[in-house]
């Protein structure tokens, strides 16, 4: 599969900064990459999918700080859902490397879910689906979850009671977050176990933080 966008970053320059975050991406996974920027930075002239615009920028906050949790976390399978995905992040950076993993984009504004539409019609990624919708609305189109996953969160406790519900069912949750707030998410919800933050590689306070939902209580 391949678009008219050209190729932005050469793929040494993918394979190192990729290195740096411990992954070791194919000749097809850095295709893909090349592929998904270009298409980024194009529509990015027509809708605010992303306020960064360097290149070589998109690649490290973006690809590789998405990508990190493939290293940091057993995320080899499974079904993963990216609530309030925006440009796809981290939702398609995840499935690129982990190609196995069954992905939902959850995403509400439509000029970014037809943009992350875009993608998957240019990007061959199997078993990858758009969900316009709020993912308060959602329930059993997701459920049982693997993962639920996001970058772009304001207000973490009704996202995290959500996620553990039983409509919903998700196994663990993954955040990517700032120092700030830590302290918060980790109080927000009672109904998940939380490990240890880990902290993104040439980042500044910037951390995943994963939990695992705790068993529920027999009706």
């Amino acid at each position: 599969m391949t678009t008219s966008s050209p190729a932005l970053l050469s793929a040494d320059t993918i394979r190192r900064a990729l290195g740096e975050f411990q992954l070791s991406p194919s000749e097809q996974q850095i295709l893909y990459i090349q592929q998904y920027m270009g298409l980024l930075l194009a529509w990015n002239d027509k809708i605010n999918l992303t306020a960064i615009r360097d290149p070589l920028e998109i690649l490290h906050r973006h690809f590789c700080e998405c990508m990190f949790a493939a290293t940091a976390i057993p995320v080899e399978n499974g079904r993963l859902a990216d609530v309030g995905s925006g440009a796809g992040f981290p939702g398609i950076p995840l499935k690129i490397i982990r190609p196995e993993l069954q992905v939902f984009l959850v995403e509400s504004n439509m000029k970014k879910a037809t943009f992350l539409a875009e993608v998957l019609r240019n990007i061959e990624l199997p078993d990858t689906k758009v969900l316009v919708s709020r993912y308060e609305e959602l329930g059993e189109e997701l459920s049982p979850l693997d993962f639920v996953c996001s970058r772009a969160l304001g207000d973490f406790a009704p996202f995290l009671t959500w996620a553990a519900s039983q409509a919903v069912a998700a196994k663990q949750v993954i955040l990517w977050i700032g120092g700030r707030d830590l302290e918060q998410v980790q109080k927000a919800s009672l109904d998940w176990d939380w490990r240890e933050p880990i902290a993104v590689p040439n980042s500044l306070r910037r951390y995943l933080l994963v939990g695992c939902r705790k068993p529920q209580p027999s009706a």
